[in-house]
Protein backbone atom coordinates (compact mmCIF):
# COMPACT_ATOMS: atom_id res chain seq x y z
CA UNK A 1 0.00 0.00 0.00
CA UNK A 2 1.42 3.38 -1.02
CA UNK A 3 1.16 5.64 2.02
CA UNK A 4 2.56 9.15 1.57
CA UNK A 5 4.01 11.23 4.38
CA UNK A 6 0.99 13.52 4.02
CA UNK A 7 -1.40 10.64 4.71
CA UNK A 8 0.76 9.60 7.66
CA UNK A 9 0.38 13.09 9.11
CA UNK A 10 -3.41 12.79 8.85
CA UNK A 11 -3.43 9.37 10.49
CA UNK A 12 -1.34 10.59 13.40
CA UNK A 13 -3.53 13.68 13.81
CA UNK A 14 -6.71 11.58 13.98
CA UNK A 15 -5.06 9.30 16.52
CA UNK A 16 -4.00 12.19 18.75
CA UNK A 17 -7.42 13.85 18.62
CA UNK A 18 -9.25 10.63 19.52
CA UNK A 19 -6.64 9.38 22.00
CA UNK A 20 -6.66 12.62 23.98
CA UNK A 21 -10.38 13.25 23.53
CA UNK A 22 -13.48 11.58 24.90
CA UNK A 23 -14.56 9.97 21.61
CA UNK A 24 -13.08 7.50 19.13
CA UNK A 25 -14.28 9.71 16.27
CA UNK A 26 -13.32 13.19 15.09
CA UNK A 27 -15.17 15.77 12.99
CA UNK A 28 -13.84 17.15 9.70
CA UNK A 29 -13.74 20.72 11.00
CA UNK A 30 -11.95 19.63 14.17
CA UNK A 31 -9.32 17.79 12.13
CA UNK A 32 -8.95 20.76 9.76
CA UNK A 33 -8.37 23.10 12.70
CA UNK A 34 -5.78 20.74 14.20
CA UNK A 35 -3.89 20.47 10.91
CA UNK A 36 -4.39 24.15 10.07
CA UNK A 37 -5.98 23.26 6.73
CA UNK A 38 -9.31 24.04 5.08
CA UNK A 39 -12.23 21.63 5.71
CA UNK A 40 -12.51 21.15 1.94
CA UNK A 41 -8.90 19.95 1.69
CA UNK A 42 -9.40 17.61 4.60
CA UNK A 43 -12.55 16.13 3.04
CA UNK A 44 -10.66 15.32 -0.17
CA UNK A 45 -7.85 13.59 1.74
CA UNK A 46 -10.25 11.63 3.97
CA UNK A 47 -11.94 10.20 0.86
CA UNK A 48 -8.53 9.02 -0.39
CA UNK A 49 -7.77 7.49 2.98
CA UNK A 50 -11.12 5.71 3.03
CA UNK A 51 -10.33 4.15 -0.35
CA UNK A 52 -7.15 2.76 1.23
CA UNK A 53 -9.16 1.36 4.18
CA UNK A 54 -7.37 3.59 6.67
CA UNK A 55 -10.47 5.38 7.99
CA UNK A 56 -14.19 4.86 8.34
CA UNK A 57 -16.16 7.88 7.17
CA UNK A 58 -19.55 8.73 5.74
CA UNK A 59 -20.37 12.09 4.15
CA UNK A 60 -21.23 14.70 6.81
CA UNK A 61 -20.31 12.14 9.46
CA UNK A 62 -17.30 11.74 11.72
CA UNK A 63 -13.97 10.05 11.07
CA UNK A 64 -12.47 7.08 12.87
CA UNK A 65 -9.39 4.98 12.20
CA UNK A 66 -9.76 1.42 10.98
CA UNK A 67 -7.60 -1.27 12.57
CA UNK A 68 -5.13 -0.78 9.72
CA UNK A 69 -5.06 2.98 10.29
CA UNK A 70 -4.75 2.60 14.06
CA UNK A 71 -1.80 0.21 13.76
CA UNK A 72 -0.05 2.56 11.35
CA UNK A 73 -0.62 5.51 13.70
CA UNK A 74 0.94 3.64 16.63
CA UNK A 75 3.98 2.73 14.51
CA UNK A 76 4.41 6.39 13.51
CA UNK A 77 4.17 7.53 17.13
CA UNK A 78 6.68 4.87 18.17
CA UNK A 79 9.17 6.08 15.52
CA UNK A 80 8.59 9.74 16.36
CA UNK A 81 9.16 9.29 20.09
CA UNK A 82 12.22 7.09 19.63
CA UNK A 83 13.78 9.70 17.34
CA UNK A 84 12.96 12.44 19.86
CA UNK A 85 14.69 10.41 22.56
CA UNK A 86 17.77 9.86 20.37
CA UNK A 87 18.03 13.53 19.41
CA UNK A 88 17.65 14.66 23.01
CA UNK A 89 20.12 12.17 24.48
CA UNK A 90 22.84 12.07 21.87
CA UNK A 91 22.52 14.99 19.44
CA UNK A 92 22.33 17.91 21.88
CA UNK A 93 18.76 18.85 20.94
CA UNK A 94 16.72 20.45 23.72
CA UNK A 95 13.20 19.13 24.35
CA UNK A 96 11.70 22.10 22.48
CA UNK A 97 13.81 21.35 19.39
CA UNK A 98 13.28 17.62 18.90
CA UNK A 99 9.71 17.60 17.58
CA UNK A 100 10.24 19.10 14.12
CA UNK A 101 13.30 16.98 13.31
CA UNK A 102 11.66 13.80 14.63
CA UNK A 103 8.64 14.62 12.45
CA UNK A 104 10.90 14.41 9.39
CA UNK A 105 12.64 11.23 10.54
CA UNK A 106 9.44 9.37 11.42
CA UNK A 107 8.62 8.97 7.71
CA UNK A 108 11.69 6.79 7.06
CA UNK A 109 10.43 3.32 6.07
CA UNK A 110 12.88 0.91 7.70
CA UNK A 111 11.60 -1.42 10.44
CA UNK A 112 15.16 -2.67 11.04
CA UNK A 113 16.42 0.87 11.62
CA UNK A 114 13.73 1.54 14.24
CA UNK A 115 14.30 -1.84 15.90
CA UNK A 116 18.04 -1.15 16.15
CA UNK A 117 17.40 2.41 17.33
CA UNK A 118 15.16 1.08 20.10
CA UNK A 119 17.84 -1.41 21.17
CA UNK A 120 20.56 1.24 21.03
CA UNK A 121 18.53 3.49 23.33
CA UNK A 122 17.94 0.63 25.77
CA UNK A 123 14.23 0.23 24.96
CA UNK A 124 13.06 3.47 26.62
CA UNK A 125 9.51 3.64 27.96
CA UNK A 126 8.95 7.41 27.64
CA UNK A 127 10.21 10.21 25.39
CA UNK A 128 11.72 13.58 26.47
CA UNK A 129 8.21 15.02 26.97
CA UNK A 130 7.12 12.17 29.25
CA UNK A 131 4.93 10.46 26.64
CA UNK A 132 4.82 6.66 26.53
CA UNK A 133 6.70 4.97 23.66
CA UNK A 134 4.81 2.00 22.14
CA UNK A 135 6.81 -1.24 21.96
CA UNK A 136 7.56 -3.10 18.73
CA UNK A 137 4.22 -4.93 18.89
CA UNK A 138 2.36 -1.64 19.27
CA UNK A 139 1.54 -2.11 22.95
CA UNK A 140 1.57 0.88 25.26
CA UNK A 141 -0.18 1.87 28.44
CA UNK A 142 -3.05 4.32 28.24
CA UNK A 143 -3.43 5.78 31.70
CA UNK A 144 -5.78 8.59 32.62
CA UNK A 145 -3.63 11.65 33.18
CA UNK A 146 -4.42 14.53 35.50
CA UNK A 147 -3.64 18.10 34.50
CA UNK A 148 -2.29 20.72 36.87
CA UNK A 149 -5.53 22.68 36.32
CA UNK A 150 -7.50 19.94 38.12
CA UNK A 151 -5.67 20.47 41.40
CA UNK A 152 -6.78 22.66 44.29
CA UNK A 153 -4.99 24.91 46.74
CA UNK A 154 -2.60 22.97 48.96
CA UNK A 155 -2.11 20.06 46.57
CA UNK A 156 1.42 18.91 45.77
CA UNK A 157 2.36 17.11 42.60
CA UNK A 158 5.18 16.09 40.26
CA UNK A 159 5.29 17.15 36.62
CA UNK A 160 5.31 14.00 34.44
CA UNK A 161 4.51 15.11 30.89
CA UNK A 162 3.10 17.90 28.75
CA UNK A 163 0.02 18.06 26.55
CA UNK A 164 1.39 20.87 24.38
CA UNK A 165 4.68 19.85 22.74
CA UNK A 166 5.02 22.99 20.60
CA UNK A 167 8.42 24.69 20.67
CA UNK A 168 6.90 27.91 22.03
CA UNK A 169 5.28 26.17 25.01
CA UNK A 170 8.32 24.05 25.84
CA UNK A 171 10.60 27.09 25.71
CA UNK A 172 8.24 28.83 28.12
CA UNK A 173 8.34 25.87 30.50
CA UNK A 174 12.14 25.93 30.37
CA UNK A 175 12.22 29.68 30.99
CA UNK A 176 10.09 29.14 34.09
CA UNK A 177 12.68 26.67 35.35
CA UNK A 178 10.32 23.68 35.24
CA UNK A 179 11.16 20.24 33.91
CA UNK A 180 9.87 16.68 34.07
CA UNK A 181 9.97 15.45 37.69
CA UNK A 182 9.76 19.02 39.09
CA UNK A 183 7.70 19.07 42.29
CA UNK A 184 4.96 21.71 42.34
CA UNK A 185 2.77 23.03 45.15
CA UNK A 186 -0.47 24.86 44.35
CA UNK A 187 -0.56 27.98 46.54
CA UNK A 188 -3.69 29.58 45.10
CA UNK A 189 -6.37 29.04 42.44
CA UNK A 190 -8.05 32.28 41.43
CA UNK A 191 -11.81 32.06 41.01
CA UNK A 192 -11.98 34.77 38.34
CA UNK A 193 -9.88 33.16 35.60
CA UNK A 194 -8.67 29.90 37.21
CA UNK A 195 -5.07 31.07 36.99
CA UNK A 196 -2.74 29.67 39.63
CA UNK A 197 0.04 30.66 41.96
CA UNK A 198 2.48 27.77 42.25
CA UNK A 199 5.71 27.08 44.09
CA UNK A 200 8.57 24.90 42.81
CA UNK A 201 12.35 24.87 43.16
CA UNK A 202 12.09 27.65 45.78
CA UNK A 203 10.31 29.85 43.23
CA UNK A 204 6.80 31.28 43.26
CA UNK A 205 5.14 31.86 39.88
CA UNK A 206 1.73 32.88 38.53
CA UNK A 207 0.58 30.68 35.65
CA UNK A 208 -2.48 30.85 33.41
CA UNK A 209 -5.31 28.35 33.14
CA UNK A 210 -4.05 27.46 29.64
CA UNK A 211 -0.62 26.64 31.04
CA UNK A 212 -2.10 24.53 33.85
CA UNK A 213 -4.22 22.59 31.35
CA UNK A 214 -1.12 21.81 29.29
CA UNK A 215 0.90 20.20 32.10
CA UNK A 216 0.24 16.66 33.30
CA UNK A 217 1.11 15.80 36.87
CA UNK A 218 1.24 12.97 39.40
CA UNK A 219 -0.34 13.95 42.70
CA UNK A 220 1.98 13.40 45.68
Amino acid sequence: MNITSNIEDYIKAIFHLTFEGSSDKVGTNQLAEYLKLSPASVSVMIKKMKSKHLVDYEKYGKISLTDVGHNLAVKLIRKHRLWETFLHRYMNFSWDEVHEVAHQLEHIQSPKLIRELDNFLGNPKVDPHGDVIPDEEGNFSHTTRKSLSELEKGHRCRMVSVKDSSAAFLKYVTQLGLALSSEIEVLEVREFDHSMMIRYENKVENVSKKFAESVYVEVL
